[in-house]
């Protein structure tokens, strides 16, 4: 994926005068707020005609061949896993931070596209907007390139947070096999699901990461993946038109993976992109099915 943006001529950095007297709230809000009048479809749906005969509006992201595009013909899963030795909270640092990395610049692609104009809301779909916190806590919607702006400042700020993602090696940084990772042991059979802490433990802890770290981690992924919504619902026509459906559908599947297998996503806050994640799915079992038969 680095190679792919390294080698595409294009400039992927966001405007950095963009909003820049503007401070942002506090933070992003917990919930989504689907209520008011129902959004009109964008450009990233086609009509679609069902068995009844009546014609509806179908995401252009489920239509084929789109729905189908990707770099890796396969699963993820043996690139999400936990490497053996390493630390549970310095894989999740890594590519948490990654995540971030590459979708920031896939956001620079669709910036010029994403204006208070065209995106009003924060859309993920017909019906559902994303709403953000003011300095009151009170939930309040803004339109969509506002609003992430707003979400990369949060996260990037996040990232730089020394006493949340620290930079300094803490006196052991890999886990051992005398002491295995939280995620391990839960995969054991242990009683502690991911992201509990037990009296003294917690993920990331012999990585010199804070109590709060992997709540912050499933914090900064549920704003990037309504980040990844809004795009997929309104400006997957666009990276359509740029020839780069493969790539987006392939980084978000690996994002998926992830945060699967590390539970730093609860499946309600998947559910806009449901549809599309049961796609990827069912094509990952398609390929395993086609593969042990050959």
């Amino acid at each position: 994926m680095s190679q792919f943006f390294n080698s595409l001529g294009r400039n992927f950095g966001r405007n950095p005068n963009r909003n820049r007297d503007k401070k942002p709230p506090p933070l992003p809000s917990s919930g989504s707020d689907g209520q008011g009048q129902q959004a009109a479809p964008s450009a990233g749906w086609t009509p679609s005609t069902p068995a009844t005969g009546r014609q509806t509006m179908r995401p252009l992201m489920l239509c084929q061949p789109f729905v189908k595009a990707s770099l890796l013909k396969g699963s993820f899963k043996t690139i999400v896993v936990l490497p053996k030795y390493v630390d549970e909270g310095e894989w999740i640092a890594l590519n948490v931070f990654e995540f971030f990395d590459y979708l920031n610049r896939f956001y620079g692609v669709v910036l010029e596209f994403c204006t208070i104009k065209n995106c009003p809301s924060m859309s993920a779909g017909p019906g559902l907007d994303y709403s953000w916190l003011d300095a009151n806590r009170q939930p309040t919607r803004l339109p969509a390139p506002t609003y992430i702006e707003y979400v990369m400042t949060w996260i990037k700020n996040r990232l730089n947070d020394e006493s949340v993602f620290p930079t300094k090696a803490a006196p052991t940084t890999t886990a051992s096999l005398a002491t295995p990772s939280a995620h391990s042991a839960t995969n054991s059979g242990t009683s502690t699901p991911v992201g509990g802490v037990q009296p003294g433990n917690w993920i990331g802890k012999d990585g010199g990461f804070p109590p709060a770290f992997f709540q912050t981690c499933k914090a900064i992924c549920k704003q990037m993946f309504r980040v990844f919504a809004h795009i997929y619902h309104t400006h997957f026509d666009k990276i359509v038109h740029l020839s780069l459906e493969a790539h987006w559908n392939s980084f978000f599947a690996h994002f998926i993976h992830f945060v699967r297998e590390f539970e730093l996503l609860e499946k309600r806050d998947m559910e806009p992109l449901k549809e599309l994640i049961d796609a990827f799915d069912a094509q990952i079992a398609a390929n395993s099915s086609t593969s042990k038969a050959a």
